[in-house]
């Protein structure tokens, strides 16, 4: 029977733990309790990216505590910075029973005493071991060989942020099984050296789920992967106030809502300009005119004025006036984040001389700024401050430098700039962080209202992409009104791919709960759609199928007229002829080999920009398992058809701008005939454009290709590239 005992009373009393999250901590406890938890079987605790999952297993260790556990080792990802943090997010939750009371100690496996009396042995003990090799023999070693009355006890095993690099399974070439990787081998032999071990395991990340199958081989034939049978599986309710990739991703697509304004499209050519210094592209005296670093000088600016407005707002009321970061992580280089801190040094002193020697030119880049965010400041019940007013509050924090730049790129240098609690110091109302991998996982940087990133996409995998996003958790709606994140388009849509991945198969497990299954799915050298292992995907390389998915290409240009006059006059012929016999007002079915003929012709009149090529393998694929899997088999093999021509969108959002126009459709006339109709077999729609030269095309029409998932669409992965055997 779970006992309620002190220790879990005070830190939820300390912490005002809400009825949701305890019920959650207390459930696990219980199971803990009850069920048999292994490596292979784990208990899993299941939450969303910065959702409070370390202030959950906390709660669980001290309530693990209070029922006869003496042990707890928390098992932390990455850097020696996210094992201090979680030391000192430990430290203060179980203060009062430190020091005062002598109940509890707490240790970093790399400064755990040789000498420690039985004293302190007799106390309750956590242990903080960065997830490494040698780490993990050294807590072997501590329980075993230097304290070995402590393997004698209860002790439990939380490993955070588990994924695919300590519970995943990985191919073995040589023969068809899959076999643990190293670090869940040494988990689980510490497990076999202790008298006693539960396993927690803890994360963000659903996919995680699927990388172990229940039997070690994988059965040819299998369509449908189940994700693993953990012994049991808690969900972590979210916070109120939490944000995460729906928010970013999906609720941005309503063009009259808050989140629809936070995203800014950095142009294809401004990254390489940060890459390292070539004053033949840029020089740093040109850093508050010159468009090649546009969108970064932007971003800064509305990180500036977007501060002044929450500062105002602050003031107005009375409350607290807060300090607010911006980050920027384009690169690992040393080399780049030192010229990273030369532009941004020569914003702000080019600011602060504009003060007395140009006046005109700050008010009007501060005003395109004012002009930006209070077009979403207005869309919440908030105080709006007047140009002048707001002007005044810039001028006084550029002159009173209120804004400091910290270049972070190696463990020391963060540890300095961390506060008591373990996340990052805000020293002055304005702070911004330039860095590389460090900054990109795990830490907590409180008041975040710029975001400026621009990591490659080709290697993304989804346990890091989406940690990247430093804008997940906790977010005031008020902040939230003035934050900006800048990103290529490119990367944007790799990292909104993945939050579609994510989401998709967190919705399957919690609506089937350990019973839900994903088809993962991959099309072999003989072209043949089969299944594949999840843990062989390349999660950059992913199309998720939902119900209602939009599929389409864009950031390309036609070939010239005279180049794609056959194509176009096939496509012409080919298309006019269906219309003639169903019509062109209402959809109509065709077969699937017809839409596969049209879609490889659509393909030869369009050239992709680098980094939006279209993945044609997949959107066939798709095509035809969408067709073929029909839940009504009078329609397998077909598609429904919708056409539409004289169409004339223009190839860029805004001209001028780099980011490409992608909606040939519109919600409300195309995408509402897609949901009345695509309901158990795909809608490919066709949209002839004219091609003219004023709307940045190159004179010739072609046609436009956009595909809807039916209704009945059952959640599918596929990748049209698989990750090759390690």
């Amino acid at each position: 029977m779970l006992k309620i005992g002190h220790f879990y009373a005070a830190i939820t009393e300390k912490r005002k733990d809400t009825t949701e999250l305890k019920n959650c901590m207390e459930n696990t406890v219980k199971e803990l309790l009850e069920k048999d938890t292994t490596v292979d079987k784990p208990g899993m605790l299941l939450g969303k990216i910065q959702s409070g999952k370390t202030r959950a297993f906390i709660g669980v260790i001290a309530l693990a505590f209070d029922n006869d556990y003496d042990i707890a080792i928390i098992l932390t990802k990455g850097t020696k910075v996210l094992a201090q943090q979680t030391y000192e997010r430990l430290v203060d939750d179980f203060e009062d029973f430190i020091d005062d009371n002598d109940e509890i100690q707490i240790f970093d496996i790399l400064h755990v005493p040789e000498n420690l009396p039985k004293y302190v042995l007799r106390q309750k003990i956590i242990m903080v071991v960065k997830k490494e090799k040698n780490n993990l023999i050294r807590i072997t070693r501590a329980l075993i060989e230097t304290y070995p009355d402590l393997g004698k006890k209860k002790v439990l095993i939380v490993d955070d942020e588990a994924d695919f690099a300590s519970i995943g399974f990985r191919s073995n070439s040589d023969e068809d099984t899959v076999e643990l990787n190293k670090i869940a081998s040494q988990i689980n032999d510490l497990r076999k050296k202790v008298k006693q071990a539960d396993y927690l395991q803890v994360t963000a990340t659903p996919y995680s789920l699927y990388l172990q199958p229940e039997e070690y081989k994988y059965q040819t034939g299998d369509v449908i992967f189940k994700p693993i049978r953990p012994a049991f599986t808690e969900l972590l309710p979210t916070f109120k106030g939490y944000v995460g990739g729906d928010f970013y991703f999906k609720a941005s697509e309503d063009d009259n809502s808050l989140a629809s304004h936070i995203y800014e499209s950095i142009g294809v050519e401004e990254l390489p300009v940060l890459k390292k210094e070539d004053r033949r592209s840029f020089k740093l005296e040109d850093a508050l005119t010159s468009t090649k670093i546009a969108m970064l000088r932007k971003g800064i600016l509305n990180f500036i004025v977007g501060a002044c407005i929450r500062r105002t707002q602050q003031g107005r009321i009375g409350d607290k006036k807060r300090k607010y970061c911006f980050v920027v992580h384009t690169e690992h280089g040393k080399e780049a984040h030192s010229w990273q801190e030369q532009i941004v040094t020569s914003i702000k002193d080019l600011l602060v001389n504009s003060i007395d020697k140009d006046p005109e030119l700050l008010s009007s880049i501060v005003k395109e700024s004012y002009e930006d965010l209070i077009a979403s400041v207005k869309l919440i019940d908030i105080y709006v401050p007047t140009f002048k007013e707001l002007l005044k509050e810039v001028i006084e924090s550029i002159k009173g430098d209120y804004l400091i730049i910290n270049t972070v790129n190696s463990d020391k240098e963060v540890q300095q700039l961390l506060d008591n609690k373990g996340q990052l110091k805000l020293t002055t109302p304005l702070n911004i962080f330039i860095g590389g991998q460090i900054l990109d996982r795990g830490i907590t940087i409180d008041n975040l209202i710029g975001f400026y990133y621009g990591r490659r996409p080709q290697k993304f995998q989804q346990d890091t992409v989406l940690q990247h996003s430093r804008m997940f958790g906790n977010r005031k709606i008020e902040d939230l009104a003035v934050t900006r994140f800048y990103t290529a388009q490119n990367i944007h849509d790799v990292m909104k791919r993945i939050n579609e991945f994510d989401s998709g198969l967190r919705e399957e497990f919690e609506k089937g709960g350990q019973e839900a299954g994903v088809v993962f799915i991959y099309k072999d050298t003989n072209n043949k759609i089969v299944p594949c292992s999840p843990n062989k995907i390349l999660l950059s390389a992913t199309t998720t199928l939902r119900p209602y998915k939009r599929m389409l290409p864009y950031g390309f240009q036609t070939d010239y007229k005279t180049k794609i006059k056959d194509q176009l006059d096939w496509l012409d012929n080919v298309i006019n002829k269906l219309t003639s016999a169903n019509g062109i007002d209402a959809p109509f079915l065709i077969d699937l080999t017809v839409a596969e003929l049209i879609i490889e012709q659509i393909d030869k009149l369009l050239i992709f920009e680098p980094g939006y090529e279209w993945d044609v393998k997949a959107f066939k694929a798709s095509l035809e398992f969408l067709s073929k899997h029909s839940t009504n088999p009078v329609h397998s093999g077909k598609v429904w058809c919708l056409i539409r021509t004289n169409r004339n969108v223009s190839r860029f959002k805004t001209k001028g701008h780099g980011e490409y126009f992608d909606a040939p459709d519109t919600a409300k006339t195309e995408g509402a005939i897609a949901k009345q109709t695509a309901i158990d077999i795909p809608m490919l729609m066709l949209f002839r454009q004219n091609g003219d030269k004023e709307k940045d095309w190159m004179g010739s029409p072609f046609w436009w290709p956009v595909l809807y998932a039916p209704r009945d669409t059952k959640t599918c992965i596929f990748t049209s590239e698989l990750v090759e055997n390690e």
